[in-house]
């Protein structure tokens, strides 16, 4: 992978491929052609016929080094903003078109910074745990323990990329309450 972003940065270098800028807290912010995640890539470029084209030769020349096999069917074009040939650019290039918003790594992108919707997958997550747990006999001890060690380090992958507003934190907490005092059941328990 070294290989290829070599290859990245001089076909951005030689003005072959576009960068994608961002604004940090400096004025000129930070170009961004790729990002690398063990054996996935995210590639930033223009939506062109020419940039997917160079694109396309990279990853041949790669193929040859590495002798590596990218497999372009698992791959998405993903438009930001709008672009009138996206389909004829996917067929071109040998993938599908994806759209925002799209997960990645399980995280979600695109999604808005206070959206409350985007931690439903967490709470889901939440209550598949618990309907496993549900079906086995546990102490109030075991289920603490399963609490602090499992239930409360779900969120914290997305915690490391998004805002947790109070009322999912609210939700969360009311499960692993109820978890833990009720069994999940509907009758009171005292604390």
């Amino acid at each position: 992978m070294e290989v290829f972003s070599c290859f990245l940065k001089r076909v951005v270098d030689g003005g072959f491929l576009s960068a994608c800028k961002v604004k940090g807290t400096s004025e000129e912010g930070v170009r961004i052609s790729h990002l690398l995640f063990v054996d996935d890539t995210l590639v930033f470029c223009q939506a062109s016929q020419d940039h997917l084209t160079y694109l396309s030769w990279l990853l041949m020349w790669f193929e040859v080094m590495s002798r590596l096999r990218i497999n372009l069917e698992k791959s998405e074009l993903i438009q930001i903003g709008r672009v009138e040939n996206i389909d004829d650019l996917a067929l071109d290039f040998g993938c599908r078109v994806g759209s925002l918003p799209s997960t990645y790594l399980g995280l979600p992108l695109s999604a808005p910074f206070k959206s409350v919707t985007v931690w439903d997958g967490v709470e889901e997550r939440f209550r598949r745990r618990l309907a496993m747990w549900k079906r086995q006999y546990i102490s109030k001890r075991g289920k603490a323990t399963l609490i602090r060690s499992t239930l409360s380090n779900l969120p914290i992958y997305f915690m490391s990329l998004l805002r947790l507003p109070s009322s999912v934190k609210r939700r969360l907490e009311q499960i692993q309450k109820d978890f833990l005092l009720r069994g999940g059941n509907l009758e009171q328990k005292p604390h």
